[in-house]
């Protein structure tokens, strides 16, 4: 069992300025009002510092901007702030840049993980395999695993089959972690999530993209004939079980996290058109469905992914609360309200 939640730690949470890290930050002042958090982003292009406004400003919290490939920083960030434990959400994530510049995927979620693992391995072992003085957890995705046919889903058993370079980026992240586990005795954990949605999400990824260019009268752009499907998960969802799982999981532990709410991308984009359609009427009166156009598939797009999250639940009780309609009404007014703000 781990420390107990009332305990004051000082935690490392590495992309806290992107979509997720950012959402568990804003998460962790509610829960944890007494953690001292320090955020390291590089603030590439899908960082903000925006996503940290509204913070309780009484809440420890200082953000470093830098790489995590950068070893003599984590090593002076560490003699300055004695980190008991690293959340590590910072990759490069959108599969259509990895398929254009597939370097600065390995680089940042290959070398950056490495460079974090053996930091931390100096830090908290440095008698060998006694006891970790620290706990690392590493935050995946789902397409490590390549895809799914119509039935089945994703366990902690299947076989890695990544099919782009950032899913093979990733892949290779996650085994460095393991190796860390099954040679030194790193108390490390990883978690494979399904497709996260929800507030502070960065314009290019599909929802955002829908609400956006639909919003702004463009044309909604679907890969294919857009029948790939994908298992949506409330972001908020997501950093419960993620707080969960840096508490009390064993060392080594692997999980997988979803929602069991499988969506396609057409009918999700023509959802998503009718609540707009219901929220804020277009001025011509017409649906937005009318704007969604099919585009070229992108190579390697896999059609399906599914998990099974029962490991989790099984073992620490967690499950999705939030209900697809309320989560997706929640994000979609949270993005016309970014909008608006720009108006």
């Amino acid at each position: 069992m781990r420390k107990p939640a009332t305990e004051k730690r000082t935690i490392l949470i590495t992309g806290g300025a992107g979509f997720i890290g950012s959402n568990f930050i804003h998460y962790l002042a509610l829960e944890r009002p007494d953690w001292h958090i320090v955020n390291l982003d590089k603030l590439t292009y899908a960082g903000s510092l925006d996503n940290l406004d509204g913070l309780n400003p009484d809440f420890q919290y200082d953000f470093i901007q830098g790489d995590i490939t950068d070893g003599g920083l984590l090593n002076r960030l560490h003699r300055r702030y004695h980190f008991d434990g690293i959340v590590h959400f910072a990759a490069e994530s959108h599969v259509d840049n990895s398929i254009a510049s597939p370097e600065t995927f390995v680089m940042s979620n290959v070398m950056g993980t490495f460079t974090l693992l053996e930091a931390a391995r100096k830090w908290w072992m440095p008698k060998g395999r006694s006891a970790c003085q620290g706990r690392f957890l590493h935050i995946s995705t789902d397409e490590v695993f390549g895809e799914l046919g119509k039935t089945g889903v994703f366990s902690e058993t299947s076989p890695y089959r990544p099919n782009s370079p950032y899913s093979a980026s990733k892949a290779g992240s996650d085994h460095l972690v393991r190796s860390y586990v099954k040679t030194y005795g790193m108390d490390c954990i990883t978690t494979n999530c399904s497709n996260n949605y929800g507030p502070r999400q960065h314009r290019e990824k599909f929802i955002p993209t829908v609400i956006n260019t639909a919003m702004t009268g463009k044309e909604i752009p679907i890969y294919g004939d857009g029948s790939n499907i994908r298992d949506w998960l409330f972001v908020k969802d997501h950093c419960e079980a993620l707080l969960g799982i840096f508490e009390y999981s064993d060392p080594g532990e692997h999980y997988l996290i979803g929602a069991n709410n499988e969506q396609n991308n057409l009918d999700l984009a023509r959802l998503i058109c009718q609540k707009l359609d219901e929220i804020v009427p277009s001025l011509g009166g017409k649906s937005y469905t009318d704007q969604i156009r099919f585009v070229e598939d992108r190579p390697g797009h896999d059609i399906r992914y599914a998990v099974d999250h029962s490991k989790l639940t099984g073992e620490l009780g967690w499950k999705p609360v939030t209900t697809f309609e309320s989560g997706l009404t929640e994000t979609i007014h949270w993005y016309i309200g970014k909008l608006n703000k720009k108006l």
